[in-house]
């Protein structure tokens, strides 16, 4: 009896160790994007997908799935089978602002997902309209607090993480202004020009061009330290200390992955978001590539304290999704 007990013991070690094949990849992996192509998620996606393909001998496909803010990207790839093969490239919002504020989003961000690193993290830019008498973020702050409730200012949407860091803004700067939604930021930027609102904060990616066109008025990036793309910009922080309000972009499997397919799936992203080329792309996005160790547990740990963070802030500005 003892002899059949090791035998089982034996067999099953054996079937658990040669269950997933020690050449992964076998097929193209799948990258699930949650936004359209064209913006500088699908850019960043696609330039970390051809990094894959070049070292990992299979291609990797991206699958771009818009809508929802990212749930319906995020609630594929939580429901596709946990084989390495279906990666979400997770965002802020998949994973920190949906759960916080949508109590109906299709997934548990928590438990549905292995991460497997981050990408990058992207800066915003804090800017103000022409009209406004003001060109630094203290000079904003001061009119702002001379005119309680008077001044309005833009997002990409209720919830949405511009949304977001403006009202962190407003609560570390101590002003009352009123949010006025939009769908894109960009779609802003008429009003804001000719004065209708006033400040907003969004993408360096597409304000940049505007305040270099005159058409805007740049005063600081969201960012702990001044972007290379504006290294003339100061931060937002050097007016408010501590004030960081960036976006981050991550790699994540199905919960369940196997151990063997997202040590390699951690290994290959650190060795493209580490290389030269790869960085120069994410500057000319706003972003900074991730270095360091840059492990799952190191993923998951600024998952947590993001989620403090911005349900802090929904919690006091108030924000609900209808």
């Amino acid at each position: 009896m003892k002899r059949v007990a090791v035998l089982l013991v034996l067999a099953v070690t054996f079937l658990s160790s040669t269950a997933y094949p020690q050449g992964f990849p076998t097929k193209p992996i799948r990258l699930v994007i949650p936004f359209a192509a064209g913006g500088a998620t699908d850019f960043i996606a696609r330039a970390l997908g051809q990094k894959f393909t070049d070292s990992m001998g299979q291609q990797a496909v991206v699958d771009n799935r818009p809508g929802a803010a990212g749930a319906i990207a995020a609630d594929i790839v939580a429901k596709a089978p946990p084989d390495g093969y279906t990666l979400l490239v997770a965002t802020t919002s998949t994973h920190v602002i949906l759960p916080l504020t949508n109590p109906k989003v299709p997934y548990d961000a928590g438990k549905a997902f292995a991460s497997i690193g981050l990408i990058a993290t992207a800066t915003n830019l804090l800017v103000a309209s022409p009209t406004l008498p003001v060109n630094t973020t203290a000079e904003l702050i001061a009119l702002a607090k001379s005119k309680p409730g008077q001044l309005a200012f833009a997002s990409s949407g209720t919830g949405a993480i511009t949304h977001l860091i403006s009202e962190a803004f407003n609560a570390r700067a101590g002003i009352k202004a009123l949010h006025v939604p939009y769908k894109t930021g960009v779609q802003a930027l008429p009003d804001i020009v000719s004065g209708r609102i006033d400040y907003q904060c969004d993408s360096i990616i597409w304000t940049l061009p505007q305040v270099k066109a005159g058409k805007i008025k740049g005063l600081g990036v969201t960012s702990a330290k001044r972007s290379s793309l504006a290294p003339d910009l100061p931060t937002v922080a050097e007016t408010l200390p501590g004030f960081e309000g960036v976006t981050w972009i991550a790699l994540v499997a199905p919960a369940g992955t196997p151990a063997p397919a997202l040590s390699r799936l951690n290994a290959e992203l650190n060795r493209a978001v580490q290389s030269a080329d790869f960085i120069q792309k994410m500057a000319g996005q706003g972003a900074e590539a991730a270095s360091g160790s840059n492990t799952p547990d190191q993923l998951n740990t600024m998952i947590r304290s993001d989620t403090e963070y911005w349900g802090k802030v929904i919690r006091d500005a108030g924000v609900r999704i209808e």
